[in-house]
């Protein structure tokens, strides 16, 4: 589908935007995405590099993943929608930084119910040691002993690492395995949207 894409320099530009993209096909999405180079536009007339979010279907055959990819802006008429159950997409993310961090998952081949709970016990510890911060938990990836996260907003314009053994993830997954409406786990799912934003969601949107 073409999109117009305006730039500050006054110039507007088209651009061609897949409406859905299957990884096991074209797996070279897989590296774009991960590196941050997906969806990037420079602009035709000053160079000035954009990165707009459509809604977008991302489908993964080998890893059984099918993914509604929803812009940013979107955020608030996915909680506000009503869908039939046969209408509703086995998984949803909101922004393209949600649907790196889901594929980086994926990828590593771990489950979002557990990574998401993970980020939210980070979440709360972060936040009762600096509860004026405006912060946020995202996976990045793993090693061979433990799975990266990283924590923004601590202090402007650095990102605080924490390695979380390979041990407590297993833990977290057995737990939502065999609890899975034990807290936080019922919370962390929204629909077809499994996130800690639905825990950190404003009342509006609940």
């Amino acid at each position: 589908m073409r999109h117009k894409i305006p730039c500050f320099c006054d110039n507007t530009f088209v651009v061609e935007v897949p409406e859905e993209i299957n990884l096991d096909t074209d797996p070279q999405y897989i590296e774009d995405i991960l590196a941050g180079n997906f969806m990037n536009f420079p602009c035709s007339n000053c160079g000035k590099r954009h990165k707009p979010e459509f809604t977008l279907t991302v489908n993964w055959p080998a890893k059984n993943l099918a993914l509604e990819v929803l812009p940013e802006l979107d955020r608030g008429a996915f909680y506000r929608r009503k869908l039939k159950k046969e209408e509703t997409p086995k998984e949803t993310v909101i922004s393209y930084p949600e649907m790196t961090e889901r594929i980086a998952m994926v990828k590593d081949g771990f489950i979002a119910e557990a990574i998401e709970a993970i980020k939210y016990y980070l979440f709360v510890k972060a936040d009762e040691n600096y509860p004026e911060q405006d912060i946020s938990v995202w996976y990045h990836a793993k090693n061979e002993n433990n799975l990266e996260f990283h924590i923004h907003g601590i202090k402007d314009n650095e990102v605080a690492v924490m390695q979380i053994p390979h041990s407590l993830y297993e833990k977290t997954l057995n737990d939502f395995r065999n609890n899975p409406k034990e807290e936080p786990f019922p919370s962390l799912r929204e629909k077809s949207y499994c996130s800690i934003q639905n825990m950190l969601r404003p009342d509006e949107l609940k």
